[in-house]
């Protein structure tokens, strides 16, 4: 699966990994369709992004939490939500940080188009 590498604080790493599906599904959302990465789809690229923090709880948790995203043809993230879980605190503060990040939006055609990916957020122990 291609992923894109993207330098984060020193308390986490982050990857942005594209959920590739070749079916060609789509549904509505937000008043526009949103299509699954495949053959004919660019995927978005991420031009700003905010790194997680850390819960402030005295301890510290290592790990990977996976968000799911759909990144609008603004390239503006929507339904952001976590598909696999690490810690409530932990979860909510990727959860926050990804519904901060702006994305080059997908393209299809050469036009803008709204896609679901899936951002893998990895925690370290520091």
């Amino acid at each position: 699966m291609p992923y894109a590498r993207i330098a984060g604080r020193t308390t986490c790493v982050l990857i942005l990994l594209f959920s590739l599906a070749a079916t060609g599904r789509s549904q509505k959302e937000n008043e526009e369709q949103v299509y699954e990465l495949g053959p004919g789809i660019t995927p978005p690229k991420v031009v700003h992004q905010v790194s997680p923090e850390h819960p402030a709880e005295g301890f510290r948790i290592a790990g990977t939490v996976l968000i799911g995203v759909v990144v609008s043809s603004r390239g503006e993230p929507r339904n952001v939500h976590v598909i696999k879980s690490l810690d409530k605190a932990v979860d909510q503060n990727a959860v926050d940080a990804v519904k901060q990040w702006r994305f080059e939006p997908a393209k299809k055609d050469g036009e803008p188009v709204a896609v679901r990916v899936s951002v893998e957020i990895r925690f370290h122990d520091m």
